[in-house]
This record gives structure tokens, C-alpha cells and sequence, in this order.
């Protein structure tokens, strides 16, 4: 009796990610913490500079973050430089949708 290799399933056609910035956090489903976390190593690396988005219903969570940072970890050692609004379009042809995005710049100051 001959061994067949089992089959693996096709890979779906997905939409090529474009590279996200090492500079970015992008917040999503998880607890605060863990995207407070990323933002705190990322500035005691040493950067100066961090950009948070979100879209949709984590725009409220990604405020939170900033927010929390900025006010129980930093102690006014951080400064919000920019905030920029947007909005996306999400979907297929014929079932398309607009999706809020934020994108809130911060800074560590010396």
C-alpha cells in the first residue's frame, strides 16, 4: 500500500500587509495593560517617540492607554504631540462600510 502525503489546505487570498512601523502600536482586543506594557518598553528603550492607532470601537481603548501612561507610569513625562481623525473604507464591493481610525502621537520628554 502506497503513503500519500496528506493534503494541506490552500492558503486563502489575503491582502498583502504593508510593513508596520517599528514606531507604531496598534491597539486592538487586549487587556489595557498589555498595550500600556508595549508602550512603556518602548519609550525605556530608549525612543522618544511612539504612535498609537486604532479604529472602529478600540478608538475609546487606545485613549485609555495613552491616557494611562501618560498619568500612572510617566508622571507628566509624556506629551501628546498629535492627534489625527480619519476615517477608512472597510469591505467588499457592493458591502462596504466606513470605519473611524485615530492615531494619537506621543512624545517623551528629556
Amino acid at each position: 500500500m502506497e503513503e500519500t502525503e496528506p493534503t494541506q489546505p490552500s492558503p486563502s487570498p489575503q491582502r498583502p500587509r504593508s510593513q508596520i512601523p517599528p514606531d507604531t502600536v496598534f491597539i486592538g482586543k487586549k487587556p489595557l495593560m498589555a498595550y500600556a506594557t508595549a508602550v512603556m518598553m518602548h519609550f525605556n528603550g530608549g525612543s522618544k517617540q511612539l504612535t498609537v492607532k486604532a479604529r472602529g470601537k478600540s478608538i475609546s481603548h487606545a485613549v485609555d492607554v495613552v491616557e494611562v501612561v501618560r498619568r500612572r507610569f510617566f508622571q507628566g513625562k509624556l506629551s501628546i504631540k498629535a492627534v489625527k481623525i480619519g476615517s477608512e473604507v472597510l469591505g467588499e464591493e457592493g458591502d462596504t462600510r466606513n470605519v473611524s481610525t485615530i492615531e494619537i502621537t506621543v512624545e517623551k520628554a528629556d
